[in-house]
């Protein structure tokens, strides 16, 4: 198939040309990939200015999307690609092999950067959903920044730079710019631009952004990143937001109040305790869904509520298919068990559910969370399980909601009464709104070239 870029695709691929490192914030559907690879294709064939190159993407993005969108374009397949996954045998092998692109999971970017120290052969790095780098503690971040230095080119991309606050930014835009737009270190970083909200002593449990230092922190990075909205550009079907409400029994409401107030529940003689409010979040929202791990990991079950909601909705879908999200063990396996035809999603299964022939699909939004195009089987999305993260939140309901999407998206949530889960919405809808703050902050200089190409 022959590649067509939309002007804001051609754009990208030529922002990525003329900027030896940058990012491409664009919104999940607006093809990054395909403009990531045309920017490279050029660079590399056309051009003759960069030789082989790095691609370092979630798991299933590198197993799956990178190699298939290589395979569907005509104008690449001249480009040999290598992908480094499996055992550090397979890896090894994988590196020795003569390649364009070498594309490797996130997880083993560590062990290849151990595995080259100063001997660092790769020039060109894009790092795919550069967002899994916003931790300055992770060893992911720690390794690329010892080898930054080593490198000509970095092009990072995601759709969500900053899915909970502006301290993400941070190592992103060190990845890139090795800290001359933000500060060399996290610390002159959060000093610049924050100042503690709540401390206790030395002890600092919050920070807040100083008046003014939003518009001082986009300004910093315009000139290296930009962004896009999918509604500036694409002319998708409506999306409807549905949040179903599932009530408690008195019974499980009690248990639930005595959990949230003193911590410790007794659930037919075994106990779960709660030792600080993360586990207690955990807990809660566990037990929103209808299930909980007590302290020897054995599932205890509460309620059948959400499974009730869940098995309405698919059956008033009719047949058409359903992508159920999850987050625990005991949701899958007890979806399963109401639902016999429901399928998790393994590697190899987007073309499957793509055709029609997985009616009913379970997936975790943090592994199928990103770059898999789901769109062509199916509409309708349902969070059995809500998550904190907007991130995996936004990336999830885009494997639907994206260009080529022929029919309204439906996403439901299911929000059990009076409980966590319905904070859990408000938080992301907050995040989504600082979010768009930042991507609309960066937007690209882009009108007046849609303007001139007449989009």
């Amino acid at each position: 198939m022959k590649a067509v870029l939309h002007p804001y695709q051609r754009y990208s691929a030529t922002w990525v040309e003329e900027h030896s490192y940058c990012a491409l914030l664009l919104d999940m559907g607006l093809g990054k990939t395909l403009s990531t690879l045309t920017a490279l294709h050029e660079l590399m064939k056309d051009f003759e200015l960069i030789d082989k190159t790095l691609v370092v993407a979630p798991l299933k993005v590198a197993i799956e999307t990178w190699p298939a969108e290589l395979k569907k374009w005509d104008g690449f397949q001249d480009f040999t690609v290598s992908v480094i996954t499996g055992s550090p045998e397979k890896r090894l092998a994988a590196l020795e092999q003569p390649a364009d692109l070498y594309i490797i999971n996130r997880e083993n970017v560590v062990w290849l950067v151990e595995l080259y120290k100063k001997r660092w052969p790769f020039k060109t790095v894009v790092i795919d959903e550069l967002s899994s780098f916003k931790s300055s503690k992770s060893k992911r971040f720690k390794a690329l920044r010892k080898v930054r230095p080593l490198m000509d080119r970095v092009i990072g991309l995601t759709g969500t730079p900053a899915p909970n606050t502006l301290m993400d930014l941070w190592p992103q835009i060190f990845l890139l710019d090795g800290g001359q737009r933000l500060g060399k270190t996290i610390t002159t970083f959060r000093n610049r631009y924050f100042y503690p909200a709540s401390a206790s002593g030395h002890v600092v449990y919050s920070w807040a952004l100083k008046p003014g230092a939003e518009d001082e922190i986009y300004t910093a990075i315009a000139d290296i990143c930009v962004s896009m909205k999918a509604k500036d550009y694409l002319k998708l079907p409506q999306r409807v937001n549905q949040t179903v409400s599932v009530t408690l029994r008195p019974k499980e409401r009690r248990q639930y109040n005595e959990l949230e107030k003193s911590l410790v529940l007794d659930l037919n003689g075994s106990e779960v305790m709660a030792a600080n409010a993360a586990v207690l979040s955990n807990k809660l929202l566990q037990m929103a869904n209808g299930a909980i791990y007590d302290d020897d990991h054995k599932v205890q079950f509460i309620h059948n509520a959400k499974l009730d909601a869940l098995e309405q909705i698919i059956e008033e879908a009719n047949g058409q298919p359903v992508l159920i999200f999850y987050n625990y063990q005991h949701d899958l396996d007890r979806i399963k068990q109401r639902i016999p035809a429901a399928h998790k999603l393994e590697t190899g299964d987007v073309e499957k559910w793509n055709h029609g022939e997985i009616p009913i699909m379970l997936a975790h939004p943090q592994s199928s969370g990103h770059g898999l195009n789901l769109q062509q089987g199916g509409h309708i999305i349902v969070w059995f399980s809500l998550t904190w993260s907007l991130e995996y939140y936004q990336q999830a309901n885009a494997r639907l909601d994206r260009q080529g999407q022929t029919k309204p998206v439906t996403v439901y949530h299911l929000v059990a009464k009076d409980t966590l889960d319905e904070k859990v919405m408000d938080v992301l809808q907050s995040k989504a709104a600082g979010q768009d703050e930042l991507l609309n902050a960066v937007k690209a200089r882009i009108e007046n070239v849609r303007s001139e190409l007449g989009d």
